[in-house]
C-alpha cells in the first residue's frame, strides 16, 4: 500500500508499447493509466475498451488538456519525442518519455529546460534502470567492489532484418524508416549506450564507429568504441539482424560484473548478476540473484514517487545521463558515416 494518491497517467498513442506499458501497471497502487489518446476516436476507444482504460481521447491535444491526468507517458515514434515532451510540459503535465530521449543534443537539453520552466518532472523511460538488478549494480559501482572502472561493454540485438538488409517485418515498421529515427542505434543501441554511460559515470570524449545498413537506409548493425576521461574505454554493439541477445560487462581494476540489464524479469521473477571480487584469474564468479518484475511498472511507480514524494525517489536516468547518451549516439552515427573519430561537446 502507499500513503499517496496514485499518479494518473495518460498514454499518448495506441502503439504496441503503449499496450505493454498499460498492462504492466495493472494492479499498481502507485500508478494507473487513466486515459489514452490516439489520432482517431475509434482507435482510442477500442484501445481503452481492450485494456480497461476509463477515458479515450480522439487527439493528443485533448489528452494534454484533461484535468484528471497528472503525467503523460510518451511512446511515440522517435522523431516525435521532443515536440510532445515540450508540449506536455507546457500543459503542466509531468512526462515519462520512451527512449531515445531525443534525436539531437539540442532537443535533449530543450526538453529538460521545458520541465524546469513549467515546474514539472520530465524523464527518460528505461525499464532496466528501475529493476533491482541495475539498482544493485549502481550500489556496486558506488562501493569498492570493482575499484576504478576501466572497461565497459554492452550489446543488444534482435532479428527483424535479414543479414542482407531486407526487412523481415511489416515495411511500415518505424524501425525501418530513416525519416522516423529508425535503425538499430536509436533502438537497441540506446539501451547499450545508456548502460555504458551509467557504468562509467561521465560523458564520453569521442567515438569511433562502423555500421551496416538496410536496403531502406537505416543502420542494421553498429559497433562503436568510446573514449572517456582518465583512459576509460567503452564499447557497444547493436543490431536488428541477429538472434536476440542482451548482455553487458563492467570491468574494474579490482573486479568484474556481468549483467543482462534486463527490462523485465522472467516468469520465475528473478534476475541475477555475476560478480568477480578480486584480480587473479583463480577468483571465481559468484551469482547474486535479485528480485525482479515488470520494468514498465517499476519505472512508472518510481516516477510516481518522484511526483508525489520528491526527486530523490526517482531511480531512473538522470538528466545528465540522458543528455550524454543522446550526444554519444549522435557522435556514433556521425562516425559510422564518416569512418573517423568524432568528438563530443565538452
Amino acid at each position: 500500500m502507499t500513503d499517496f494518491a496514485p499518479v494518473r497517467y495518460g498514454v499518448l498513442g495506441a502503439a504496441n508499447i503503449a499496450r505493454q506499458f498499460t498492462r504492466g501497471l495493472a494492479g499498481s497502487t502507485q500508478a494507473v493509466v487513466a486515459a489514452v489518446a490516439s489520432r482517431g476516436a475509434d482507435k482510442a476507444a477500442a484501445f481503452a475498451a481492450e485494456l480497461g482504460i476509463p477515458r479515450a481521447h480522439a487527439s493528443y491535444e485533448a489528452l494534454l488538456a484533461d484535468p484528471e491526468i497528472d503525467a503523460i507517458y510518451v511512446p511515440l515514434p522517435n522523431d516525435m519525442h521532443a515536440d510532445w515532451v515540450v508540449r506536455a510540459a507546457a500543459a503542466g503535465k509531468h512526462v515519462l518519455c520512451e527512449k531515445p530521449w531525443a534525436m539531437t543534443a539540442a532537443q535533449a537539453t530543450a526538453m529538460f529546460a521545458a520541465g524546469r520552466q513549467h515546474n514539472v518532472h520530465v524523464a527518460e523511460a528505461y525499464p532496466y534502470m528501475s529493476q533491482p538488478q541495475t539498482l544493485r549494480l549502481r550500489d556496486l559501482l558506488a562501493g569498492d567492489t570493482l575499484g576504478r572502472v576501466q572497461l565497459v561493454t554492452a550489446a543488444f540485438g534482435f532479428g527483424i532484418v535479414s543479414p542482407d538488409g531486407d526487412g523481415l517485418v511489416d515495411p511500415a515498421n518505424i524501425r525501418l524508416d530513416p525519416a522516423r529515427g529508425g535503425g538499430a542505434l536509436l533502438d537497441a543501441g540506446t539501451y547499450a549506450m545508456s548502460f555504458v554511460r551509467l557504468a562509467v559515470g561521465t560523458r564520453p570524449l569521442r567515438a569511433l564507429a562502423t555500421a551496416r545498413y538496410t536496403k531502406s537506409g537505416v543502420d542494421q548493425t553498429v559497433a562503436a568504441t568510446l573514449e572517456f576521461p582518465d583512459g576509460v574505454l567503452g564499447q557497444i554493439t547493436c543490431s536488428m539482424s541477429t538472434a536476440f541477445h542482451r548482455h553487458a560487462v563492467v570491468i574494474g581494476e579490482k573486479g568484474v560484473v556481468e549483467t543482462s540489464y534486463s527490462n523485465h524479469a522472467p516468469a520465475a521473477g528473478a534476475l541475477s548478476l555475476r560478480i568477480k571480487r578480486g584480480v587473479p584469474g583463480t577468483v571465481p564468479f559468484e551469482t547474486e540473484d535479485v528480485p525482479g518484475g515488470d520494468g514498465f511498472r517499476a519505472e512508472a511507480e518510481s516516477f510516481a514517487r518522484m511526483i508525489r514524494l520528491g526527486k530523490q525517489h526517482w531511480n531512473g536516468a538522470t538528466e545528465a545521463e540522458s543528455v550524454d547518451t543522446v550526444m554519444a549516439l549522435q557522435a556514433i552515427a556521425e562516425s559510422a558515416r564518416s569512418g573517423a573519430w568524432v568528438e563530443l561537446p565538452k
